[in-house]
């Protein structure tokens, strides 16, 4: 039997010969697995949108319901919590039902994406809305952020797990993984800085530095609607955004029926992928990465307006954060292919020694530079996870070879854990500001406010990120599935990436 493979940059195709018998391929030409240009940017897109409303809710949401909303810490705490526990919940859901969704003309994928766009665009501007009354407030952004993250959850999972039914070539996965992430940073920039100064005048530097007015200050009507305008913006772009990801992507189809039954079942599959060492390892680890690096953002606004003369360089911080994330990704991605992904995860530890240079020395000149270093490592932190699952997912099927139906187990379960571990962290963190004397509104907070945010940003983030570097630098990396040609050849027979 005579084997030829025929695989790399611009062909991921696979052909078999038998004897002397014609040779046996699927009908692709020699560019079959290549995506265009617009392809890929067009998926890129389709990211954005999530990633804008991620992007001002992180540093901009604390703020809102602390100092406009004026709700007490620990209701904060609890909205925070339990909105990310019910986008770590919905990702399993989705994932099931998903996987149980018949195929229609768009695909399997592309519905779910289309079909959360116009919920996500009102539970959004909800969110941002000041309701008339005063005392169910907590409950009110408790209920419509828990409404957002769950929709979100239903819009990513399917949206992250159409990489695998985009092509079968890993790299130009990988290269559609990166037009992705640089996509995807550039709506994280947009919605920090889009968001952040549509909302500056609602936050200009309290008249209380000699003498401070006791009890909460009154929150001006011009506030509100500078919010409502600002999430009125973002949430706009949901269906536009959408509507182009549907235009220009097209959801691969099986390339052919699968030999061996209609695969795992949801249940039976997700038992399987969490017994996975590789997939456990990648999982575990970026529990503790992720989770510090939400909550770096999350109390990186507060930090400047309340422990830090910085108030006035809020905007330029954030915004110099965003644009060294989004300049770096190509960067990041050029190391991940040339020095290989493991190597590539230590630019993430790069942000710890400035972390805690800024908790120390909250200096103007201090505070850029640190901006700019950890948006090197925020980069490789979003970009290298999404570019280890397809490997993983690979790897998992090259070993087991059961039936379709995982890719989208191994996304949303991922999804899951990352966002369950953030909640956490965030929920504890916005605790301790309740136990450290945080007063809503109040124009100058306690000491142990101000210690209580240096540690935040400084030692939590630091030991959550060596922790994760740990474990994920421990043990081998996952196979690379094109090393065996006949037998990829064959699981793709019988599997296709499929999600039935």
């Amino acid at each position: 039997m005579l084997v030829e493979a025929q695989e790399g940059a611009g062909n991921c195709c696979v052909s078999v010969q038998v004897g002397g018998l014609a040779p046996v391929s699927p009908p692709q030409d020699s560019r079959a697995g290549q995506l265009s240009f617009c392809t890929k940017v067009c998926y890129g897109i389709g990211g954005m949108p999530n990633q804008v409303a991620s992007s001002a809710t992180a540093f901009y949401l604390q703020l809102f319901l602390l100092d406009v909303a004026q709700i007490p810490a620990a209701q904060v705490s609890l909205v925070l919590f339990g909105g990310k526990v019910s986008g770590a919940a919905a990702d399993p859901v989705a994932g099931f039902f998903i996987n149980r969704s018949s195929r229609t003309g768009s695909g399997r994928l592309m519905p779910w994406v289309l079909g959360c766009a116009p919920f996500l665009a009102v539970a959004y501007f909800l969110l941002w809305f000041l309701p008339p009354f005063s005392s169910l407030r907590g409950l009110w952004y408790t209920a419509f952020y828990c409404l957002f993250q769950a929709l979100a959850t239903s819009q990513q999972v399917p949206y992250a797990a159409l990489t695998m039914r985009l092509t079968p070539c890993p790299r130009e996965r990988d290269s559609a993984t990166a037009y992705r992430m640089t996509m995807e940073m550039a709506g994280t920039l947009m919605g920090a800085a889009v968001h952040g100064l549509l909302v500056s005048g609602a936050h200009r530097p309290h008249p209380c530095e000699d003498a401070a007015p006791p009890g909460p200050l009154a929150v001006s009507a011009d506030a509100t609607r500078l919010y409502s305008i600002a999430a009125a913006v973002v949430a706009m772009m949901y269906p536009v955004c959408s509507g182009l990801l549907c235009l220009g992507v097209k959801e691969r189809a099986d390339s052919s029926a699968p030999a061996s039954g209609q695969g795992l079942s949801f249940l039976a599959g997700l038992g399987l992928t969490v017994r996975h060492p590789p997939y456990l390892k990648l999982v575990i680890s970026f529990l503790f990465i992720s989770a510090a690096i939400q909550v770096e953002q999350s109390y990186l606004v507060l930090f400047c307006t309340h422990a830090s003369r910085l108030h006035d360089h809020v905007q330029g911080v954030v915004l110099t954060i965003l644009v060294s994330a989004v300049l770096s990704t190509p960067l990041w991605e050029w190391v991940l292919q040339r020095f290989g992904k493991k190597t590539s995860a230590f630019g993430i530890c790069v942000m710890v020694p400035f972390a805690i240079l800024l908790a120390a020395v909250p200096t103007a000149p201090v505070a850029y530079v640190v901006a700019f270093v950890s948006g090197l490592s925020i980069a490789v932190s979003l970009l290298l996870p999404w570019s280890m699952l397809p490997d993983v997912v690979d790897d998992f099927q090259l070993q087991h070879q059961h039936g379709p139906g995982l890719e989208t187990i191994f996304y949303s379960s991922y999804v899951f854990f990352t966002k369950l571990s953030g909640a956490g962290a965030l929920g504890i963190s916005t605790l301790s500001l309740e136990f450290a004397g945080y007063e809503a509104g109040a124009c100058k907070q306690a000491e142990q406010v101000v210690v209580t945010l240096k540690v935040l940003i400084g030692a939590v983030p630091t030991c959550m990120i060596l922790t994760g570097l740990c474990i994920l630098m421990a043990g081998p990396a996952p196979k690379v599935p094109s090393q065996d040609p006949s037998r990829r050849l064959s699981l793709q027979r019988r599997t296709s990436y499929s999600l039935a």
